[in-house]
């Protein structure tokens, strides 16, 4: 897609219907253009349905078909296809199997349960077509293991759903702190998110630690992996605390209860030096993300706002602040209206340009399935430390689950 094919997108709100008056021959901008990829759809619950709606917003390829086992899921999803995004017929398919061996389909979009993504991909990874995995990528190590393994000299392109280095500040934190260096050698990454509890989900797996991985990798591997990008090193040792202070409590599904927590504080500590510290609650009345890097050279701090209030406010902030008479700035990164509003403040929509341009052969620095391993790593031993109310040396952790690689 050309800049000026976005642009026009962009100004048209995604919908050409206002130049129908033109005829065929007199179109350029607003021609009609086959999407040149098909994905299949396998999980059509929330996040399945955003990553249907930003395939179509993209342009390049369509969903050619989608399965889920919950009728429910499936019957929404199709609506909002079919309805609400004009998206024509789709395939509807009645195994996991079928979706995935259709010829049809040039890619696979798997956004199933946490707990469901190792089986998913054993039967996925056979037909070589290109996958994009949902985060995390599984809910413990030997899987996680697994899954490194089976990518290994993979046919085709294998992403894995770490976003959050796609939203309009991260994007702008990593160009400042990576490529141009503007606060030096990074010493310190400090992160907080302060949110709303868990939402409903079918079966309320994110509920239970066993289905989910427990919070601090359900919710917090999209943090771990900012750890890891910016210390631009391996995890040596982690410790943390936390617990259920607030949230479900007294939730119970088919008898068990609830055990997902909902606060903690984690320190991580990399090969290189860096230190790093993470702080959570998930009972906030509004939603606050923040990131402060601390370096040599300068401080960059960057974040992002929802306060559920009749109160303007920009969703991102960003200001980097230089020593030695260094120039610094104050700024609010922010993609067009209809982007940002696409989904996880338009890191979504990117994650899908990323996905087709690797696809179409244009390499791009998108999250990778050992990205994806590293991030849930830590997230594991973070819930680790806490069950056990000490520090935990990763290498150690590895060894104990006999991940061979990294003993």
């Amino acid at each position: 897609m050309t800049i000026e094919q976005k642009e026009l997108d962009i100004l048209a709100g995604f919908n050409k219907s206002k130049f129908d008056y033109l005829p065929e021959e007199d179109r350029y901008l607003t021609a009609d253009k086959t999407p040149k990829l098909k994905f299949n759809l396998i999980g059509t619950g929330n996040i399945g349905q955003e990553h249907m709606k930003v395939t179509l917003m993209e342009g390049r390829a369509t969903i050619n078909g989608m399965y889920d086992p919950n009728g429910q899921s499936i019957e929404q999803a199709k609506n909002v296809f079919t309805n609400e995004l004009n998206g024509g017929s789709i395939k509807i398919f009645n195994s996991l199997e079928k979706a995935c061996n259709d010829p049809e389909a040039d890619a696979l979009l798997i956004c199933t349960p946490n707990y469901t993504h190792i089986d998913v991909i054993r039967v996925a990874a056979k037909t070589g077509k290109h996958i994009f995995l949902e985060k995390p990528m599984t809910t413990n190590l030997e899987d996680a293991y697994e899954l490194l393994e089976i990518s290994k000299d993979y046919p085709g392109i294998f992403q894995i759903g770490l976003q959050y280095r796609y939203k309009p500040n991260y994007v702008e934190a990593i160009h400042e702190a990576l490529e141009r260096k503007s606060v030096g050698d990074i010493k310190t990454i400090s992160i907080m998110e302060h949110r709303v509890p868990f939402l409903d989900k079918v079966g309320q797996w994110n509920k239970f630690t066993k289905k989910s991985g427990g919070t601090f990798v359900e919710k917090c591997c999209h943090y771990f992996d900012l750890f890891n990008l910016f210390a631009q090193s391996k995890p040596v040792e982690v410790y943390a605390t936390g617990n259920q202070a607030v949230n479900f409590q007294s939730f119970e599904y088919e008898g068990e209860q609830s055990d997902i927590i909902d606060s903690g504080f984690v320190i991580v500590k990399y090969e290189n030096g860096v230190q790093c510290n993470f702080n959570l609650s998930m009972f906030s009345p509004m939603f606050y993300e923040e990131l402060v890097l601390c370096g040599n050279e300068g401080r960059l701090k960057t974040s992002e706002t929802e306060r559920f209030l009749p109160i303007k406010n920009d969703q991102y902030y960003f200001e980097l602040i230089r020593g030695g008479g260094q120039p610094s700035k104050i700024a609010t990164p922010a993609y067009p209206h209809e982007i940002q509003a696409s989904g996880h403040g338009g890191a979504t929509y990117y994650e899908h340009v990323y996905f087709v341009d690797n696809i179409l052969g244009k390499k791009t620095s998108t999250a990778t399935v050992e990205d994806g391993f590293w991030s849930i790593v830590v997230g594991l031993a973070v819930e680790e430390s806490f069950r056990k109310e000490e520090k935990v040396n990763i290498q150690e952790f590895l060894a104990e689950k006999e991940i061979a690689k990294f003993n």
